[in-house]
């Protein structure tokens, strides 16, 4: 088995079931907190997505759009954190 068949056999599929796994947290989350960690899963099994994506094209350009996203994903659970932590001392 090679890099490429385990890419589209194995971890598309596992990556595709978590997706869906994670979209039902999205939906039926009891609390706003549940719903935005379901949202920051769903970019980082993007860019998983992305990552293998670009292996399987053989574009590491695609590692840069990976990484620009973790990067926006990490900033907006920071200002969600900010945003709890001063709804709560109110």
């Amino acid at each position: 088995m090679t890099l490429h068949e385990f890419i589209f056999y194995i971890v598309t599929p596992i990556l595709s079931i978590s997706v869906l796994l994670i979209l039902y947290r999205f939906l039926k989350g009891p609390s706003i907190v549940d719903r935005i960690i379901a949202l920051d899963l769903i970019i980082t099994t993007g860019i998983g997505f992305i990552a293998a994506y670009s292996i399987l094209t053989n574009r590491p350009s695609f590692l840069d759009v990976a990484m620009i996203l973790a990067l926006i994903a990490f900033l907006g659970t920071v200002a969600f954190s900010y945003y709890i932590q001063k709804r709560n001392k109110k």
